[in-house]
């Protein structure tokens, strides 16, 4: 087939020619082998589907093994979290994860596979998907805005409002009531009375950003808090606290009008952001490209547009597979 016949696979051929790829990858019967050798032969667009999906197999094994041992991990959490008795199922999910193409499958099925997303959610009140930044009132009448991909507990009893961050970030525009409210966010709390404030998880810890108002902010249950005001913020992890930061809080906080900006951030960090705006997987596979330096005010509706921007400066490999997964490399 020469480039002038070549025909385009609908997106269920592709789909088709990925299920076919994993399975004779795993020890077909001669039943198999013959049933893809007609599918193979019945369309000009399954030759090229399946040729396609040769190629990404090769090209993405990798990322999807990263993949995998993360998805691993998050799975046996949640099934946990479902009290689940069966812990031999568990294993079998493992199993079935590590074999890198029937991973990428999953998410060229769709962007649903984020067993992570799962475990959060379970116990959430109030979630935002990939790419929706979403406002939402309290019983209060406190107001949350939560970043793109994150999710909330709300507790209002015993005399304290409390809201557990359970996954990205939330900008609170707190009513005074003359309860104390506490968000927690792993380990650390941020309390206050009435003020505007942001609290972001990250890798580690969290950090807390404030735009104005007093907030007390600790690393970990009945240590001191640190007072922010406005224009202060500060990171914690692992039950330390570090130094108090003097910031831009309109602009640290401009992704509530669709912005990203940063001052010689990682592209690990940016990369992280991204995929808060993206209906599927981000995945940096170079170390080095990862701590690359990064400043600079990025649109958040169009994480592809922006990675596109960020190659050309660079000059990193960048692949798409089935619209549901990037490959950086």
């Amino acid at each position: 087939m020469n480039q002038l016949d070549r025909v385009t696979p609908t997106p269920a051929q592709e789909q088709a020619a990925f299920a076919w790829l994993c399975l004779l990858h795993d020890q077909p019967s001669s039943g198999d082998q013959l049933t893809f050798s007609h599918w193979l032969q019945a369309d000009p667009a399954h030759a090229e589907a399946y040729a396609q999906a040769q190629v990404l197999w090769e090209l993405s094994e990798s990322p999807a093994r990263t993949l995998a041992d993360e998805d691993a991990f998050a799975l046996q959490g949640y099934l946990n979290a479902m009290n689940q008795t069966r812990r031999h199922s568990v294993r079998r999910w493992s199993g079935a994860l590590a074999m890198a193409a029937c991973l990428l499958l999953m998410i060229s099925l769709g962007a649903g596979w984020q067993p992570a997303r799962w475990i959060d959610d379970l116990g959430a009140d109030y979630v935002s998907a990939p790419g929706e930044i979403r406002t939402v009132t309290l019983a209060d009448q406190s107001q949350v805005t939560l970043d793109a991909d994150s999710a909330i507990a709300v507790d209002f009893s015993r005399g304290e409002r409390h809201v557990q961050l359970r996954r990205g970030a939330g900008f609170f525009s707190v009513t005074h009531t003359g309860d104390p409210f506490v968000v927690d966010a792993e380990q650390g709390q941020a309390k206050v009375l009435g003020t505007q404030f942001e609290v972001r998880l990250q890798p580690q810890g969290a950090q807390v950003t404030v735009l104005s108002g007093r907030v007390g902010v600790t690393a970990k249950k009945y240590a001191e808090p640190q007072i922010l005001t406005a224009g202060q913020q500060v990171a914690y992890g692992e039950g330390t606290a570090e130094k108090l930061q003097a910031v831009d809080s309109e602009t640290q906080l401009a992704w509530r009008q669709g912005w990203l900006n940063y001052y010689k951030a990682t592209l690990a960090e940016v990369v992280q952001d991204l995929g808060r705006y993206y209906p599927g997987r981000i995945v940096l596979l170079n170390d080095e490209l990862a701590a690359r330096r990064i400043s600079g005010s990025f649109p958040s509706k169009d994480p592809q547009a922006v990675l596109s921007s960020l190659q050309g400066v660079l000059g990193f490999e960048q692949h798409s597979v089935f619209g549901h997964l990037i490959i950086l490399r």
